[in-house]
C-alpha cells in the first residue's frame, strides 16, 4: 500500500505584456503584447523543467496575473493548460483564474474563453470614474467596466472579483463615493480596495503623476474607513487590509473559521502551501525558501532555452524567519496573537525574545491599534484598517534594513 500523501501546491503564472503602461503600475510588465507567443512557448517549456515538482503535489490553485492576461487568446491559454495538465497534478476541482482588463472583455471573448477550465475572473478596474481612469492612463472606461462584469456574470463564473484603488491622483472622499456605489450594484462576490503607493522614486511611470495631486494620509483613512462602513452596511464580509467579500464566499468562510491565510496574490483560502512561479519575473515559495525568476525577459529565455530553471534569486529561511512569518500570518489572518503558543512550538520565552517589538506595540496600543494581555494581544476594529503597520513590528527585515530608501505610507 501507498501511504505517500502529496501535499498541495499553487501555481502563478506571469503574463509580463501590456497595451499600453498605466502611470500608477510597480508591476513587471512591457509595452509589448507581439511577443506573446514566444512567451507562451517559453512558459510551456519552463512548466516541462519544473514538472520533478508534479511528484510532491498536487496543484489546487491556478492563478494568471500580470501585466494582462486577457490579452491572449482562447488558443495560446490552450496551450498552457495543455503542458499545465501534462507536467502538474492538477485537483480536479481547482481554483483558476485570470486576471483581466475591462476593454478586453466582450461576449465573444467569453464564449471562447468558457472553454477553457477558468472557474474564477479578477477584473482590475481600478476605478469607475472616467477623470480616474484617463489621470492613470487606462484603457478603459467606467461604461465599459460595468459591462464587462455583466458579461463575466452572463458567462457563468463561479466567482467574479473587482480590484479598485483609493489613494489615486486628485481622489478624494467625495469622489470615490460614486465608484463605491456602482460596485455595489455590481455585486461582485470579491472586491479588492488597493492603497496607492506613490513611489516615483523607484517606479518609472509613476513620475508621470503630480506628486501634489495625490491625497494625504488623513484623507486615504477617510476613504478607506467610508469604504470599509459601507460595504460592510451593504453585507460584505471585511477580510481585512483590502479584501472585502460576500458572507457566503470561501474567503469570510476561512476568516470565520480561522483558517485564512495570506500570500503573494493576497487573500487566500488555502493552507500555508508550496507556490510555484512560473514566468519571467515571478515569486514563488516552496517549503521554508523563496525564489524569484529573471526579471530581464531575455535572460529569462536564455535559461529556458539551456534547459534550466530561470531562477534569479532565492532566500532560504531560517528559524526566525520563520516564526516571524508565522506571528504576521497570524495578525494579518486571524487578527489575534497567543504567545504562549509560540512560546510552546518554537521553544521561546516570547516577552523576551520581542522584547523590543513589545515595546513597540504598547505604543500601538495607547494609539488603540491593539489590545494587550497578559499571553497575547488582539487586534481592534480601528487597528485592522492599519493591520499592516501591526505586522510590520515584527518583520525583522525592515526593523534591521540598512538603507536611505524612502517607502510609502501603508495609508
Amino acid at each position: 500500500m501507498n501511504l505517500f500523501i502529496k501535499s498541495m501546491a499553487g501555481i502563478y503564472i506571469h503574463i509580463p505584456f501590456c497595451k499600453q503602461r498605466c502611470t500608477y503600475c510597480d508591476f513587471y510588465t512591457q509595452v509589448a503584447p507581439q511577443m506573446i507567443p514566444d512567451l507562451v512557448n517559453a512558459l510551456c517549456r519552463e512548466m516541462e523543467i519544473r514538472s520533478d515538482y508534479n511528484q510532491h503535489a498536487i496543484v489546487d490553485t491556478i492563478y494568471f496575473g500580470g501585466g494582462t492576461p486577457s490579452l491572449l487568446s482562447a488558443a495560446q491559454f490552450d496551450l498552457i493548460f495543455s503542458a499545465l495538465f501534462s507536467y502538474f497534478s492538477v485537483a480536479p476541482d481547482a481554483e483558476i483564474t485570470f486576471e483581466a482588463n475591462p476593454d478586453d472583455l466582450s461576449p465573444e471573448f467569453f464564449a471562447e474563453i468558457r472553454k477553457l477550465p477558468f472557474n474564477r475572473i479578477s477584473m482590475g478596474i481600478q476605478s469607475f470614474d472616467n477623470n480616474d481612469l484617463k489621470t492613470i492612463n487606462r484603457r478603459h472606461t467606467g461604461e465599459q467596466a460595468v459591462d464587462a462584469v455583466r458579461y463575466a456574470r452572463e458567462a457563468g463564473f463561479k466567482s467574479v472579483s473587482v480590484d479598485l484603488i483609493y489613494g489615486l491622483p486628485h481622489q478624494s472622499l467625495e469622489s470615490i463615493k460614486p465608484t463605491i456605489d456602482t460596485v455595489l450594484a455590481l455585486d461582485p462576490d470579491r472586491l479588492a480596495l488597493y492603497h496607492y503607493a506613490h513611489l516615483p522614486h523607484i517606479f518609472k511611470p509613476q513620475r508621470r503623476i503630480d506628486t501634489e495631486a495625490v491625497p494625504g494620509s488623513e484623507e486615504k483613512l477617510d476613504i478607506l474607513q467610508y469604504a470599509v462602513h459601507t460595504l460592510t452596511e451593504r453585507g460584505y464580509v471585511f477580510i481585512g487590509m483590502d479584501h472585502f467579500a460576500k458572507p457566503d464566499d470561501e474567503l469570510a468562510v476561512a476568516l470565520r473559521e480561522g483558517w485564512l491565510q495570506r500570500n503573494f496574490q493576497g487573500y487566500s483560502t488555502y493552507a500555508d502551501c508550496d507556490l510555484v512561479a512560473i514566468g519571467v519575473s515571478s515569486i514563488g515559495k516552496i517549503g521554508s525558501t523563496y525564489s524569484q525568476n529573471e526579471r530581464d525577459i531575455d535572460a529569462y529565455y536564455a535559461a529556458i532555452d539551456a534547459g534550466r530553471l530561470p531562477i534569479m534569486r532565492g532566500y532560504q529561511l531560517n528559524r526566525d524567519d520563520i516564526l516571524r512569518r508565522s506571528i504576521i500570518q497570524d495578525l494579518m489572518c486571524r487578527f489575534a496573537l497567543d504567545f504562549q503558543l509560540y512560546e510552546s512550538m518554537f521553544g521561546i520565552p516570547f516577552a523576551q525574545y520581542f522584547k523590543a517589538e513589545l515595546a513597540d506595540l504598547q505604543q500601538l496600543a495607547q494609539l488603540g491599534l491593539i489590545t494587550m494581555r497578559g499571553n497575547g494581544l488582539k487586534v481592534t476594529p480601528k487597528g485592522r484598517f492599519l493591520i499592516r503597520n501591526i505586522a510590520m513590528v515584527f518583520d525583522h527585515h525592515l526593523r534591521h534594513k540598512e538603507t536611505t530608501a524612502k517607502y510609502s505610507q501603508t495609508v
